[in-house]
């Protein structure tokens, strides 16, 4: 096969890749709306309701429909998608949601506004998939855990800047200005995308396969992903209850502790990232650990309010950092193309919040919010057993990374080469 020359640009960093650099920011720029746009009305869900005459269920349904959405499509739709060049699909995407999103603002219907929702839904199942291989495929292999941390940053600010400021926009204007925002938000990348990016087939990209396939490893990854997500959103989704009930806080400092939750995620998610490429054991297994001690912390101690703050920053600096991990990991595992094994852990990811929702829904009023972290905890140390057993009690087989052969300087060999 030929060499695509194009896709896959010399240098073994981000230096003298400034088309590379381009794509990146753009990709990270539609994770931000796309994430934004997903949890939006969690923000803004009493105007949406006063304005459309619906239960607050109702619209209620507009995020736990999209996400439930995203998990069904991620991995058939990403099938079916796997041939069509990946500049046309990315520029489609983000047309959908600009279109989606303004359709949403403008007509003030309820069902026009599910709709909307669905087909963003889909959308972003599949820019999920495609992303992550289309940035890889642009920089060497050996730089592919430092390219994941910088998608992984975009998504994550998605929760700490993109829904309370577009809950802030919403209470100070109307619910329709943030979505339309949100649309406007998915113009600049998809320009960047349709100027910068190559149209090339997928094969022809480094990133299309995984670098050792190995499909115990893959699917032990992904029940890390199902069990760490449902495990955090057991209790997480009851946070707020929790710290006002048990710790003692009042709402308004709930909102500043949810703010610096946020603002850890972050900062752990880009100091991680860093460290994909060099330690990829160990930036999945540490966030994990501090996830079940944040929750077990919870759980036993979440009654003083300086622990509470403790556990909460150490589920802060977790949860991102986990799926960024997973991410790279699949990647790395995969025993097929790249896009349907990112599709398959986004999948598990959103199951994973949906069942945790739900599992700490039921719990509730039969062992207390307290309970739940219990339960979130109990999920995570056995995610963290399957991990550790896989990584260093897995006697006999190959090390998981050793499949790996290149090193930075024989990829700067070869990219000089080119």
């Amino acid at each position: 096969m030929a060499t695509d020359r194009t896709a896959t640009p010399p240098g073994t960093g981000w230096a003298g890749n400034r088309r590379g650099v381009a794509v990146v920011a753009a990709l990270m720029l539609g994770a931000f709306a796309f994430n934004t746009t997903e949890n939006l009305p969690i923000g803004v869900l009493k105007l949406m309701s006063d304005d459309m005459d619906v239960s607050l269920a109702a619209v209620g349904l507009l995020v736990s429909g999209y996400g439930l959405t995203v998990a069904v499509v991620s991995v058939p739709i990403a099938q079916l998608t796997r041939s069509v060049p990946r500049r046309l699909v990315l520029c489609l995407l983000l047309a959908g949601l600009f279109l989606a999103s303004v359709v949403a603002a403008v007509v003030s219907s309820y069902w026009v506004l599910l709709v909307c929702r669905l087909v963003t839904a889909v959308a972003q199942a599949l820019f999920w998939a495609v992303m992550g291989p289309v940035a890889v495929g642009l920089f060497p292999p050996h730089v592919r855990g430092r390219v994941i941390g910088a998608l992984s940053v975009g998504g994550s600010a998605a929760l700490v800047l993109g829904v309370p400021g577009g809950t802030w926009l919403g209470q100070h204007t109307s619910w329709q200005v943030p979505f339309l925002v949100v649309g406007a938000l998915a113009i600049p990348p998809l320009v960047l995308i349709l100027t910068a990016l190559p149209s090339t087939p997928p094969e022809e990209s480094h990133a299309v396969r995984g670098v050792a396939p190995d499909t115990r490893r893959f699917a032990v990854v992904l029940a890390v992903t199902g069990l760490t997500v449902t495990g955090v959103f057991a209790g997480y989704t009851y946070i707020s209850k929790f710290l006002v009930d048990e710790s003692g806080f009042t709402e308004s400092r709930v909102s500043t502790l949810l703010l610096v939750l946020g603002v850890t995620g972050i900062v752990s998610v880009t100091v991680y990232g860093r460290l994909l490429d060099r330690f990829p054991r160990a930036t999945l297994a540490i966030p994990v650990t501090t996830q079940a001690v944040g929750l077990l912390g919870l759980y036993a101690a979440g009654g003083s309010k300086a622990v509470a703050v403790i556990m909460m920053v150490l589920l802060g600096a977790s949860l991102g950092p986990v799926f960024m991990a997973t991410q790279s990991q699949v990647m790395h595992f995969a025993p097929g193309r790249t896009e349907t094994a990112i599709a398959a852990n986004g999948a598990a990811f959103n199951t994973g919040v949906a069942a945790g929702a739900l599992a700490g829904g039921l719990l509730l009023p039969v062992i207390g919010v307290r309970g739940t972290f219990l339960v979130g905890g109990l999920m995570t140390v056995a995610a963290l057993a399957l991990l550790l057993e896989e990584q260093f009690l897995s006697l006999g087989r190959t090390k998981a990374w050793s499949a790996a052969p290149r090193t930075a300087q024989a990829d700067e060999d070869v990219y000089s080469e080119r």
